[in-house]
């Protein structure tokens, strides 16, 4: 199924780029829906290409009841993501992957955190895939909406922790 989702921040890539991969802000977004950070690395500087790999542990309790009885009542979730240099004008482009512990549920997407005024323009462009015959479809079609309201949480969270940590972050 396909995943589309956008959303602005009103602060330039560098800092989005910053926020989005700093350790404590991730632990702060995945507290905030109850969820628990469970490791985080990044391979690289910012101001290259790099890497990072988050666990985090997340509850189900807003999962569709159909998702929720085949996962139980937290899901750990693994997030791949590959972060291009930036271009010329700051703007990223990052491969990402979530998998699911004990779940046949893969996300693959291109994230783009572009420079769009004294802003950033964030899109959000994937698939959402499950093998388990059958019930696969079903499980993605509940999986989908989710995975967008997620990532429009986090960028309403990164709009709260930029302007209140702006300092943190020099452009």
């Amino acid at each position: 199924m396909a995943l589309r989702a956008t959303t602005t921040l009103s602060h330039p890539v560098q800092r989005v780029t910053a926020v989005f991969t700093d350790e404590d802000f991730i632990r702060s977004s995945t507290e905030s829906i109850g969820g628990k950070l469970t490791s985080f690395e990044r391979k690289g500087a910012l101001d290259s290409a790099f890497t990072t790999k988050t666990v985090r542990t997340l509850p189900t309790d807003k999962l569709p009841d159909l998702a929720r009885k085949f996962v139980g009542p937290s899901i750990t979730v693994t997030a791949l993501e590959d972060w291009s240099s930036p271009a010329a004008d700051g703007s990223r482009e990052v491969a990402v992957t979530f998998t699911v512990a004990g779940a046949p549920l893969t996300v693959t997407a291109v994230e783009r955190v572009l420079q769009q005024g004294s802003g950033s323009l964030v899109e959000v462009e994937g698939t959402v895939t499950s093998a388990v015959p059958f019930l696969g479809p079903k499980i993605v079609e509940a999986a989908e909406p989710m995975i967008g309201k997620a990532l429009n949480l986090q960028a309403t969270h990164a709009q709260k922790w930029l302007d209140d940590h702006r300092a943190s972050y020099p452009a």
